[in-house]
């Protein structure tokens, strides 16, 4: 998780970012809106694959419906 963490960061850094900022456009949207949304959208992706193989937490099970 601390590596997907990294990489979205380092992903999106400034200086990173404005390598996309040209003037090319796909199906009428600008390339850097297409790399942001794309990103965001993997590391939606990355952190719901990783999240899939953790088990649930014990104690928060045992804890539902006790008010």
């Amino acid at each position: 998780m601390l590596v997907l963490t990294v990489a979205g960061f380092l992903l999106l850094v400034p200086p990173l970012v404005q390598l996309f900022n040209h003037d090319v456009r796909f199906a009428g949207v600008p390339q850097i809106v297409v790399y942001l949304f794309g990103l965001w959208l993997a590391l939606i992706g990355g952190t719901v694959a990783l999240t899939r193989h953790l088990e649930p937490d014990r104690n928060d099970l045992s804890d539902e419906g006790d008010s």
